[in-house]
């Protein structure tokens, strides 16, 4: 199949899962195009059957914002046309299942390009529930060919809060296993924690709704019982913040801040313990790829975190805001080196035997062929 796929190209879940899949899709023979106005941050060797499509926004001096959108449905129809794409498959619904449907307009009835949406979180939880934007993500709900939903979770908030009739497949993220697994001792771990200290980790895009301040409240607590060290990885509107709090309680001296980082499995591979403390997560990615290198998580049971992580199997589920017994989990699982290996084999078990690559990508395929069938 000749496959466009929109997506945002940053350091957020929907855009590593896009690409995560565009390359999939291309190594099983499909050709994938990107759509989008950077390059995706894992997108980054060449690869056959993988081409990038960038979208140019104009800038003149009449209209007051930019018009990203707009844009975007013109390069959809641009490649589309030219590439005989059979699928268009959107990442978030705003903007970009609406810009799909613009495109399949100027396209004209005569086109049979087919439009597939991926929900993926906040575009439901958050903005998509501001009542300028509801009836335009429930619009592109309706319009699409196919919506899937990233954890029963999402799907089942999505009906309710959209009042949407229409089926809604869930298809779970994903993890390359192979490349997500345990290393030997790494040189990271050696440079971080040179007394063999424990290391605990935190991914995200620091945004409020990851809550990374409580994850420094819990380390702090952590750190009264156990030799450890706090590694967060990532960037956003939350870092600054977070930076002056680790020093006003005076633990600085154990917290690295790296930004943003590609050598994720290799950083992974140091940790002994995985903080995931959100307000909100529609299935928790993150938590995913840190459970594929044997890594216990310690989270919130917010959103579809509970179907990843099985607590006390592969890791622990606490109530949002609960830094005490987060944190009592964590003394826990790292005071006990039998208990914490059970829940490492057991967290890269679940890992490899529900959400390796090779399982779930068949399932985007299945969907196409029958949106396309249809």
């Amino acid at each position: 199949m000749n496959i466009g796929i929109v997506c945002y190209p940053t350091y957020g879940g929907s855009g590593v899962v896009a690409t995560e899949l565009g390359k999939a899709l291309a190594t099983r023979g499909h050709q994938v195009h990107f759509i989008t106005y950077a390059q995706p941050m894992r997108l980054d060797r060449f690869q056959d059957n993988l081409f990038y499509h960038e979208v140019e926004i104009p800038n003149y001096p009449l209209f007051e914002f930019q018009l990203y959108s707009l844009s975007l449905a013109s390069k959809i129809a641009d490649v589309a046309r030219f590439e005989n794409l059979d699928i268009i498959h959107a990442h978030y619904a705003i903007p970009h299942a609406v810009s799909a449907f613009l495109a399949c307009q100027i396209l004209g009835e005569d086109s049979k390009l087919k439009t597939v949406t991926t929900l993926h979180g906040t575009d439901i939880t958050l903005i998509g529930l501001d009542p300028g934007f509801l009836p335009l993500v429930r619009f592109s709900i309706e319009k699409s060919d196919a919506v899937t939903a990233v954890s029963r979770f999402l799907a089942e908030k999505t009906k309710t809060g959209f009042n949407v009739k229409r089926e809604i497949s869930v298809i779970n993220n994903f993890v390359d296993t192979e490349l997500y697994s345990r290393q030997p001792c790494t040189p990271f771990k050696r440079q971080i924690a040179p007394n063999n200290e424990k290391i605990l980790m935190h991914i995200s895009n620091f945004r409020p709704v990851k809550r990374v301040a409580d994850t420094i409240h819990i380390f702090a607590k952590v750190l009264e019982k156990v030799p450890s060290k706090l590694v967060l990885v990532g960037d956003g509107p939350d870092r600054v913040e977070c930076e002056r709090l680790s020093r006003e309680i005076g633990i600085s001296d154990h917290v690295r801040f790296l930004g943003k980082q590609s050598a994720l499995p290799e950083l992974l591979s140091s940790a002994d313990l995985f903080l995931l403390p959100s307000q909100s997560e529609s299935f928790g990615l993150s938590a995913l790829e840190a459970m594929s290198c044997g890594v216990p998580v310690v989270a919130t049971s917010m959103g579809g975190i509970p179907e990843v992580i099985v607590h006390g199997e592969n890791g622990y589920i606490a109530e949002l805001g609960d830094i005490e017994r987060m944190a009592k989990y964590a003394v826990e699982l790292l005071t006990n080196g039998k208990k914490w290996q059970v829940f490492s084999e057991k967290a890269r078990e679940r890992a490899v035997s529900e959400f390796r690559t090779d399982l779930i990508v068949p399932q985007y395929e299945e969907l196409y062929q029958s949106v396309i069938n249809k």
